[in-house]
């Protein structure tokens, strides 16, 4: 299973969320089989899970920082305790043996990130 996560400020739209994903998805070649992010935010990714038909994986903020990242974030080290939502979010819930496919990779509007990770039985 690919999983595409994201990390978000509360002032991204939906425009800055496809554009991730976009910039995830053509940096790779592949598209996600469903879409994560910290489970407080994951309400915010249902829109472009239904456009897409994908679901929502909604990571808890202890699956967060249990994730190895490439990046580190000063910001999302300060409030999510991980280097990076984006990557913590893709690797957590692509499961256990997951590894990323690229690191976040940023909106044009720096809003949102977006990372891709493969769960290890795909």
């Amino acid at each position: 299973m690919i999983v595409a996560g994201f990390g978000f400020s509360t002032r991204a739209g939906q425009d800055s969320l496809r554009d991730a994903l976009k910039q995830a998805c053509e940096a790779t070649g592949v598209s996600p089989d469903a879409l994560a992010t910290a489970d407080d935010k994951a309400g915010t990714l249902q829109e472009l899970a239904t456009t897409l038909a994908l679901p929502v994986v909604p990571v808890t903020a202890e699956a967060l920082t249990q994730q190895k990242t490439i990046t580190q974030s000063a910001r999302a080290i300060q409030e999510r305790a991980t280097g990076s939502v984006a990557e913590a979010s893709a690797l957590a819930a692509a499961g256990p043996g997951a590894r990323l496919l690229t690191p976040r990779l940023h909106a044009q509007d720096r809003l949102s990130t977006c990372a891709l990770a493969q769960g290890a039985t795909s």
